[in-house]
């Protein structure tokens, strides 16, 4: 469906309009099926050696979500998705479906706190070591890649500290040392931003975000590019026989229309098949729904989040504001022309304490107080003292997360009610 436009794909990709193949169902029906039948022995056989592609059990695919899967790829120009239980665990699947124990990452220090801790205490326990550079610091960046580097990792915007990314200078960087660059899309999601289209070869989004955009589930999603050459030899996983498949070589044995995503079918075989981090249909649906309405609600996020941070910049009691266009308008224009998302962090007068007292005034009649982002409702954190906690006070430093920092997720309500909710909280302090 690539000649239709991405509000169409929104809609439609993953399901022709005639509606569900088996029920003529109009809407994507939810699969409650544990396992599927097979036509005989030699298909199930067929199936299980990858010689034909179908469906064999929940735990590796599902109807329902491979609705979801195909539009996601639509959405990103990306050859194939695979949706996870978690973000965090599309995250961790992906870094363990390309690097092996011995093997180096290189990411970008202002990540999303969940995201640092499991590069920095969780991966080093099975033998996977991760180096921070500032962000945009490509020298520095390219300094830590060494012969034991296996991927470069960003997120497309920061989390909390809102700084975009340059991708085309990571994938520059990235390619010159063969290896793929890995970008966490989901501040901006593919309304708003494609990676693959400025070079990236992995996509990473937290479905629970802007994606499902309404609360109401956990899950995730890796879209391939097909575009990354896995042959170079450094890549063992997939140029040495795999032994859970009979010495296959995902980079090599591969039928020729599966090659280029053997990152993916990797992911389903090893990764998913193997321990299990699905997404169950029901969630699908729930992301199914959000995804329709996305790019006219990312578009209201934005306006909205615009509007509030101009609206804080004049304020007494606030010390600073980032909204991307407004703090990176060279790199917000090049990558973010259609708007630059629903996030905005501020700093409030008088550190830590005054900037806790805010959140808790503002958590009542529009606002939440909450660990989460990207909801149609407009939500409020201090991360310092939750998302990002675990994080030490240098670590917090690097990564943007200052005491004073307020994280706002800027919903779809009228922009003249967040507003004033806003002033009342500040006036409260």
């Amino acid at each position: 469906m690539s000649k239709f436009h991405l509000e169409t794909l929104a809609v439609h990709a993953g399901q022709p309009a005639k509606g569900d193949p088996t029920t003529n169902a109009r809407a994507v029906p939810v699969y409650r099926t544990t396992a599927y039948n097979f036509r005989d022995s030699k298909h199930g056989a067929d199936l299980f050696g990858l010689r034909e592609l179908g469906n064999i059990y929940a735990r590796l695919m599902n109807p329902t979500n491979d609705v979801l899967n195909a539009r996601l790829a639509a959405l990103e120009g990306g050859a194939a998705a695979l949706t996870l239980s978690s973000g965090t665990a599309a995250i961790f699947f992906t870094v363990t479906n390309i690097a092996r124990a011995g093997d180096e990452i290189v990411a970008a220090s202002n990540l999303y706190g969940g995201t640092f801790s499991q590069f920095d205490a969780i991966l080093p326990n099975v033998g996977i070591k991760v180096r921070f550079a500032p962000v945009n610091d490509i020298a520095a960046t390219e300094a830590l890649i060494n012969e034991k580097t296996r991927l470069v990792f960003v997120e497309t915007i920061g989390n909390p500290a809102l700084d975009v990314a340059d991708i085309e200078a990571y994938a520059a960087l990235a390619h010159r040392h063969g290896l793929p660059l890995v970008v966490d899309s989901t501040f901006t999601t593919p309304a708003l931003l494609r990676p693959i289209e400025h070079g990236a070869d992995i996509v990473i989004h937290s479905l629970s975000k802007w994606i499902g955009g309404h609360g109401a589930g956990i899950g995730g999603a890796v879209v391939d590019s097909g575009k990354f050459d896995w042959k170079d030899p450094k890549f063992a996983l997939y140029n040495e026989p795999d032994a859970g498949y009979h010495g296959l070589r995902f980079a090599h044995d591969l039928p020729e229309p599966l090659r280029p995503v053997a990152f993916t079918l990797r992911l389903l075989t090893v990764g998913i098949r193997n321990q299990g981090p699905t997404l169950a249909p029901d969630a699908a649906w729930i992301f199914l729904q959000g995804v329709e309405s996305l790019p006219l609600r990312i578009a209201k996020h934005s306006a909205n989040a615009l509007a509030v941070a101009k609206h804080l910049q004049s304020h007494p009691k606030v010390a600073w504001v980032k909204y991307p266009s407004l703090t990176q308008p060279e790199l917000a224009a090049k990558y973010l022309p259609d708007g630059a998302g629903g996030m905005v962090v501020f700093g409030v007068k008088g550190g830590s304490d005054e900037a806790r007292k805010f959140a808790d005034s503002l958590n009542g009649e529009i606002f939440s107080l909450l660990a989460n982002v990207g909801d149609a409702k407009s939500l409020v954190i201090h991360p310092a003292s939750t998302t990002h906690s675990q994080l030490s006070d240098e670590d917090l430093r690097k990564g943007g997360v200052l005491p004073e920092l307020v994280r706002l997720s800027i919903g779809i309500e009228h922009v003249d009610d967040i507003v004033a909710e806003l002033d009342r909280a500040l006036d409260a302090i």
